[in-house]
């Protein structure tokens, strides 16, 4: 077969006349000249294709019933081998087994190979009878059928470049038929784009009795009659035919009335275009413009392409006089290609915002359960942070944290924005960065309105938002660097996004010393019922008072259990080291500040301290924990983070302390470095010590201690 199409050379029926270029015009009796050695040499091809494909009839037929013998011979012989198998009991017959099974794979990928063959025979018959269908319905007129099967065959094909002066080209690795297929195809489109255009030129007729130029809808032309105007403009449009060959077409067609009609006439041409143009605009529009309207920016480029095109046409039909130049009415292709542009950029921006608030609203701000106490985890080690498809990196932090769906989709949304941005024109690429910074600041005027009732209290759902606020700061900064390089040179200037970050930086750190705030408050509260811890030698008071431990205990572990699987370990530390601190200074305030302790009551003290602190010993260990992961701190570093720890450490030991050993302890500075005044050990000595030459000596050295 392939030395049937290796004789078949479809440049040897081309004239001398350059064929390719199509704003070159031929002469008629040249192209009836072309169209019949075409016709000739096309029906030579189809014939010996046929000729083959029959004369080898009973081979494919002998193929199939081949196919299918192999197909059930192979499976019989596969259960035929089973059971031989089963029965195999002398090792001597390996080797002829191992020759069957060769055998059985070796016909099956002859059959495989076959069925490919015989596929691509179809696939073949299959194109050639579409091609001939679209010449018949060319004879008979039915151009729109013609039209849409050249725009089906292009894409199964692979026929690409420009279609005005294209060749069938064979591709590496492609049967050789392909590209006979593809001459084929271009042969098609030469004839149907020369059988439209010579309707065209009927479509208009000068009365030079009447003085008038007559506009035509219903054409003949040889053999075919009654062919509407609208059904040829129609058949015109291809859905990806450039915008140069549609408007070329058009623009010879008017330069030949113009010439040949209007005799170059300029008042005669711009009479005809007033009753013709505002049709033939609207016939444009409707059947090329509106069909080629980008649904995304990636086809915006293509779309400029477009328009470019569309402005040169209307400039060559003004220098014709064929439209006024003064007349912005008669601008209405340029004008629909500008005001699509418009649109597209203000529809986008319109679906962008919905697109945005639909996701803040919609988005429930659920937490992981990896992240919740109940999980499998408690912390946001390394392996829940991978798991986690909601797990961002901090760019300028060099952490990662959680954030919730809405807060990642949203910057998603933000980048594929913006890089449209970089796709677009300079009105559209506008509209997109109003849009972008829009939808950023649609998350302030959204989310804390929907959380309002979470954020007043102590909850995951805040600490989610405090982090979605700090990766929206982080990403922010982030932008300007990413894309700016790539805007259009005159958004370059005025794009920016910095001005952003420090809103969110604030919201994120609002929201974070609010959840502390009330924290705090809570804590305050739970402490109060202590009543100053004053008489907790008594058994009522003591227990009011172990109940207030209790409870700051477990405010503390709810606020860590919240608190240490989401913020990031940096801002854990300091925020709940704020915290503890404002309870271990509150707790050494009040003791400090009781001016009459019995004995009992100060062992009762002191228990009460010791059961605080062993309570939280799992608090501190977390704390410790995440100071030697992160390198930044030593074990010791608890004490700098939560001074008043040391401080309620050494008040626990001064409860039950000689006289002598607590002056000791203030002359080498140890209770200075604790963090006590020279007023608070004063008053600690008065409260436990009754007056006596002791007390008063002990108090003079400390009073008079050279420091």
């Amino acid at each position: 077969m392939d030395s049937i199409f290796d004789a078949i050379n479809v440049r040897d029926l081309l004239s001398a006349h350059d064929l390719s270029d199509p704003t070159t015009p031929l002469s008629a009796p040249d192209l009836r000249l072309l169209i019949q050695r075409l016709e000739s040499h096309s029906l030579q091809i189809r014939s010996k294709v046929q000729s083959y494909i029959l004369s080898h009839r009973d081979n494919f037929e002998s193929l199939f019933s081949l196919a299918n013998d192999a197909v059930s011979q192979s499976q019989l012989l596969s259960d035929d081998i089973a059971g031989v198998l089963k029965l195999i009991s002398d090792q001597m017959i390996d080797a002829e087994v191992r020759e069957v099974v060769a055998e059985i794979r070796e016909k099956r990928e002859e059959l495989r190979v076959k069925r490919e063959l015989l596929g691509l025979v179809r696939t073949i018959l299959a194109t050639n009878e579409m091609l001939e269908s679209v010449r018949e319905a060319l004879r008979n007129g039915r151009f729109g059928f013609a039209a849409e099967g050249l725009k089906e065959l292009k894409v199964a094909l692979r026929v690409s470049g420009n279609v005005g002066n294209g060749n069938g080209g064979v591709e590496d690795g492609e049967p050789l038929v392909y590209g006979f297929l593809r001459k084929e195809w271009f042969q098609c489109f030469d004839e149907i784009q020369e059988v439209l255009l010579k309707l065209m030129e009927k479509s208009v007729r000068f009365d030079g009795d009447l003085n008038q130029v007559e506009v035509r809808y219903h054409l003949q032309v040889e053999n075919l009659t009654g062919v509407q105007l609208q059904t040829v403009l129609e058949a015109m449009d291809h859905e990806d035919v450039a915008g140069e060959l549609l408007y070329s077409g058009i623009l010879l067609f008017i330069k030949f009335i113009y010439r040949s009609i209007c005799f170059q006439n300029d008042s005669w041409i711009r009479c005809f275009g007033r009753s013709t143009w505002p049709r033939i605009a609207e016939l444009i529009i409707s059947s090329f413009l509106s069909k080629v309207v980008p649904t995304d920016a990636s086809k915006l480029p293509d779309f400029q392409k477009i328009v470019k095109c569309t402005i040169e046409f209307e400039s060559a039909l003004k220098d014709l006089k064929f439209i006024s130049a003064s007349d912005d009415n008669d601008s209405r292709l340029s004008k629909f290609a500008d005001d699509v542009e418009v649109h597209f950029a203000h529809k986008k921006k319109t679906e962008i915002m919905s697109k945005a608030r639909n996701l803040l609203l919609e988005c429930d701000f659920s937490i992981p359960q990896e992240y919740t106490r109940k999980g499998s985890i408690g912390k946001n080690d390394g392996a829940s942070m991978q798991s986690s498809s909601h797990v961002v990196d901090l760019l300028f932090l060099s952490e990662r944290c959680l954030v919730s769906k809405a807060a990642k989709q949203l910057m998603e949304l933000v980048h594929q924005t913006l890089q449209d941005v970089c796709l677009s024109s300079t009105r559209v690429a506008l509209e997109f960065y109003r849009a972008a910074r829009d939808a950023i600041l649609l998350y302030e005027v959204v989310v804390p309105v929907k959380l309002e009732r979470q954020l007043d209290g102590i909850n995951q759902v805040a600490v989610l938002m405090h982090n979605d606020c700090l990766y929206l700061s982080q990403e922010i900064l982030g932008l300007a660097f990413e894309y700016r390089t790539d805007f259009p040179s005159s958004l370059k200037e005025h794009a920016v996004f910095v001005d952003l970050a420090p809103r969110f930086q604030l919201l994120a750190e609002g929201i974070l010393q609010r959840q502390v705030h009330r924290v705090i408050y809570n804590l305050k509260e739970a402490i109060d019922g202590a009543d100053g811890f004053q008489n907790t030698h008594q058994m009522k008071e003591f227990e009011s008072a172990k109940f207030s431990i209790e409870q700051v205990v477990f405010i503390l572990e709810k606020v860590r259990i919240i608190w240490e699987p989401l913020l990031l370990p940096s801002t854990y530390r300091k925020s709940m080291s704020t915290v503890i601190e404002s309870v271990f200074s509150r707790i050494a305030r009040d003791i400090l500040l009781l001016d009459d302790m019995a004995a009992d009551e100060t062992l009762q003290l002191q228990r009460l301290i010791q059961l605080m602190l062993e309570s939280l010993s799992p608090l501190f260990n977390s704390l410790a924990t995440m100071d030697q992961k992160s390198h930044e701190f030593s074990g010791e570093s608890l004490d700098n983070l939560i001074p008043s720890l040391s401080k309620i450490r050494k008040l626990s030991e001064l409860l039950d302390m000689p006289l002598k050993s607590i002056t000791a302890s203030w002359e080498n500075k140890e209770l200075i470095s604790c963090g006590f005044t020279i007023t608070e050990v004063e008053d600690f000595i008065k409260a436990i010590f009754t007056d006596s030459p002791l007390r008063r000596d002990c108090l003079w050295k400390i009073h008079n201690a050279n420091f």
